[in-house]
C-alpha cells in the first residue's frame, strides 16, 4: 500500500521539487496539490488525477500527510485542517513564532508532526556533530555561525542557522535567546565570549550554506554544510513521511526521524 501524500506550495520552487521526487518514489503516491487562494498554478495537472488545488479541506481527504515547506501563516491554516482530518504533517517551514511553534505541539497531541529547520539528512548529521563540538569546544572558543541563501529568501537568519545555535547553545547551558547576536556595526567593543554569532549573506541563487565556526587560539574549526539542490530537503521530507505512516502522533524532529535520538 502506497503512502498517500500531498504537498502545499506547489507552485513553489521547493513545492515543484518535492512533486519530482514523489513521482519517482516506488512507495509514495500523489494524493494532492495546494496552493493559495488566487494561485496563477491552480488548475494545472501535475501528476495522473492531481491538480493543483486551494480547496485544502476537500483535497486532504484521505491521505496520510501533507508536505509543508510554504510560510508561517499558511502552515497554520494547514495545520488546523490536517489535525481536524487526522493527517500528519512534515513541516519544513521556517519563521513561526513561539505562538505557532506552541500550536504545533497542541496538535502533536492529535497527529503526527516532523518539524525541523532542514529536512536534508546531511544537515541533521551535522547537528549532532555540533553537540559533541560545543561539548569538546566549550571553553577557549568563540562561536560564529555563517549561512548563506538566494536573493529570495525572506526570513533571516535561516530557521537552519537558528537550529544550529539552538543545539550549540543547549550543549553549552545557554539561553540563545540571551547570548545571540545578530549584527554589529560600529564601535562594538571587545566580544563576549559567552555569546554565538551570525551572519547573514543573500544573493543570487545559492540553495543554502551553513558553517559554524569555532574559533580557538592558534587554530579555527569549521563544521560546514552546503547545498546545491532542493532535493536534499525534498529527500528527507519523504523520508520523514515515511517516518509518519508508522508512529503514532506526537512531535519529532528529523533526529527522530534518522534514529540520531
Amino acid at each position: 500500500m502506497k503512502i498517500k501524500v500531498a504537498i502545499a506550495g506547489s507552485g513553489g520552487r521547493m513545492g515543484k521539487v518535492l512533486l519530482d521526487c514523489v513521482a519517482q518514489a516506488d512507495d509514495l503516491q500523489l494524493h494532492a496539490a495546494l496552493e493559495h487562494k488566487g494561485s496563477a498554478f491552480i488548475g494545472n495537472t501535475v501528476a495522473e488525477g492531481v491538480k493543483i488545488t486551494d480547496d485544502i479541506e476537500t483535497a486532504l481527504q484521505g491521505a496520510d500527510a501533507l508536505i509543508d515547506f510554504t510560510r508561517p501563516e499558511g502552515t497554520m491554516q494547514h495545520l488546523e485542517i490536517c489535525r481536524k482530518l487526522g493527517v500528519g504533517m512534515v513541516i519544513g517551514t521556517t519563521g513561526l513564532n513561539a505562538q505557532q511553534k506552541a500550536a504545533l505541539g497542541a496538535a502533536a497531541q492529535d497527529i503526527g508532526i516532523v518539524f525541523a529547520p532542514n529536512m536534508s539528512v546531511g544537515v541533521n548529521l551535522v547537528f549532532k556533530l555540533l553537540e559533541t563540538a560545543s561539548r569538546v569546544l566549550s571553553e577557549g572558543y568563540d562561536i560564529e555561525i555563517i549561512e548563506a541563501h538566494h536573493r529570495h529568501k525572506v526570513d533571516a537568519p535561516s530557521g537552519t542557522a537558528l537550529g544550529m545555535g539552538e543545539v550549540v547553545a543547549r550543549t553549552l547551558g545557554r539561553d540563545l535567546e540571551k547570548c545571540a547576536v545578530y549584527g554589529r556595526e560600529g564601535v562594538t567593543g571587545e566580544r563576549d565570549s559567552s555569546t554565538i554569532g551570525f551572519a547573514t549573506v543573500r544573493g543570487g541563487d545559492i540553495v543554502g550554506d551553513h558553517t559554524v565556526l569555532f574559533a580557538g587560539t592558534g587554530e579555527r574549526i569549521e563544521i560546514t554544510h552546503k547545498a546545491s539542490s532542493r532535493a536534499t530537503f525534498a529527500i528527507g521530507a519523504l523520508r520523514a513521511a515515511r517516518f509518519l505512516k508508522a508512529n503514532q502522533a506526537g512531535m519529532y524532529d528529523m533526529q527522530d526521524v534518522l534514529g540520531l535520538k
